[in-house]
């Protein structure tokens, strides 16, 4: 059997499915990616250690399928992560940079003062907040030493890197859009930008399309030398193709570390509200735009939960919260501040309106719905902006197989939501582009048309408005700033 090896290269693991031509997973491997907080606020890893967790997958996942026959390689991985990389000799020259780190928010703080916002905004769709990769490119130049020849990348182009044997500098046009060096409309990297972060743009890979040739693996163990990679593109935007969410208004939300809440759209549109606009995908030159709200903090909360409660796992956790009624306290998992639409790098995590007939069912409650009540305020402000209906709304990610977690998303956007069966909806994402690139699947309605296993949930009716209350309640508590003797 021949079949395409999609990577799915997240925060926490490494994954790795080997997809046949019937768009069926007949293969899984995963390992641990491990991951490092230096100090409040900074979270990285180790660029070596990330590759070798894909070679770990990879390895699980051929041992779990010898007959197959690996045609081609897909990429898929987390977003807006950066490292540096010497060009000659493939030496790491920095940790990865996570997507949740915060350490160049004074950074970004200064490029607002000096009025780049705006600018900014209009030429990335982004926000000048340290999720994104500008202000992190810089700081790890600043800590290379002089006289090395410097690559700079997301995860993308450094596992292009890794995987071509150094020969291939690469990203696809998905990532660079989460770069803040890539001009959207345009669809190249921005001289501009470069000047505003004080990095050389010629340091960064090459764009191209999501679907596409770059380059042959050399040297990845259980993989033939001169294997093909042919389909490259953020973890997000893999998981929306993957679910065939093609028409305007369709979307999805995919729960890991974090989350993000993706809608397509018809044509570019500006970002506001809160929300970014995006690269969904680029195929044949031509990029096909979207809405994209970024949690920071999503189901990361649950296990931090489960060890204050003295509870199991995460599946006690979320037993214990299912006998609780909602209306309990409010919480705001802004462990590292907030991210969409709020974008408040100075927000701490709390609990509020605890009283001595708060029980530990209540506080389990309030946590597992900080996920539901964040998901509705970036689909509202999605709608406030696009003024078109709601499509089809896919759900992924490993929280996405709960049926309570997922009801009471549906509850509270009045909306329903699909669960789909196979968690790996990135994975099938990034294959079946790259099923595009070697002509498997001739074009997007076929794609759309591969059985998928998926479980509508419909909204049951609850009470909205107050439990919006009690979430906007411990929303502004956790935004607020007390007034020193300094800010005076």
């Amino acid at each position: 059997m021949r079949a395409i090896l999609a990577i799915d290269q997240g925060t926490t693991n490494s994954k790795a499915v080997l997809v046949s031509e019937k768009g069926e997973i007949v293969g899984r491997g995963s390992a641990p990616v491990g991951i490092t907080y230096p100090k409040p606020g900074w979270v990285e890893q180790d660029p070596r250690r990330l590759y070798a967790s894909v070679c770990e997958a990879i390895d699980a996942c051929l041992n779990a399928a010898p007959d197959v026959a690996v045609e081609a390689v897909a990429i898929s991985n987390q977003r807006e992560s950066v490292t540096a990389w010497d060009a000659e000799t493939g030496e790491a020259l920095g940790p990865v940079v996570s997507w949740q780190c915060r350490r160049t928010a004074q950074d970004c703080e200064r490029l607002t003062v000096e009025g780049h916002l705006h600018r900014v905004q209009a030429l990335t769709g982004l926000p000048l907040d340290p999720m994104f990769p500008g202000s992190k490119f810089r700081w790890l130049l600043d800590r290379i030493p002089a006289g090395r020849s410097v690559r700079l990348g997301t995860v993308d182009s450094w596992l292009v890197h890794c995987l071509t044997g150094g020969r291939r500098h690469a990203c696809d046009a998905s990532n660079a859009a989460r770069s803040q060096l890539f001009d959207l409309r345009e669809q190249r990297w921005s001289e501009e930008l470069g000047e505003i972060f004080d990095v050389d743009i010629a340091l960064l890979p090459e764009v191209l399309d999501s679907s596409a040739d770059f380059g042959r693996t050399q040297g990845l163990p259980g993989v033939p030398d001169g294997t093909p990679i042919m389909a490259v593109i953020g973890d997000s935007h893999a998981a929306l193709f993957g679910h065939g969410a093609f028409k305007p208004g369709d979307g999805k939300v995919t729960f890991g570390t974090g989350s993000s809440v993706m809608t397509t759209l018809p044509r570019f549109i500006p970002p506001r509200n809160g929300v970014t606009t995006t690269v969904a995908w680029r195929l044949h030159g031509k990029a096909t735009f979207a809405f994209e709200g970024n949690i920071l903090v999503c189901a990361a909360s649950l296990p931090w939960m489960a060890g204050i409660l003295g509870l199991s796992d995460v599946a006690a956790l979320v037993e214990l919260a299912a006998s609780a009624e909602q209306g309990g306290p409010g919480f705001v998992p802004a462990f590292v501040g907030l991210g969409a639409p709020y974008w408040n790098s100075d927000a701490r995590a709390l609990f509020s309106q605890i009283n001595f007939n708060t029980t530990r069912a209540q506080m389990a409650r309030s946590v597992t719905d900080s996920i539901a009540f964040q998901v509705h305020d970036v689909i509202a402000a999605m709608r406030a902006q696009s003024g078109g209906e709601l499509g089809a709304l896919y759900v992924d990610g490993g929280p996405s197989q709960n049926r309570f977690l997922m009801q009471c998303v549906s509850n509270l956007i009045e909306h329903p939501v699909i669960q789909c069966e196979a968690p790996e909806a990135s994975a099938l994402g990034a294959a079946y582009l790259a099923g595009l690139s070697l002509g498997l699947w001739r074009d997007l309605q076929v794609i759309a048309e591969l059985p998928r296993s998926s479980h509508i949930i419909d909204p049951e009716p609850v009470d909205r408005a107050v439990l919006l209350n009690t979430w906007n309640d411990a929303l502004a508590r956790s935004t607020a700033r007390e007034t020193t003797a300094n800010d005076e």
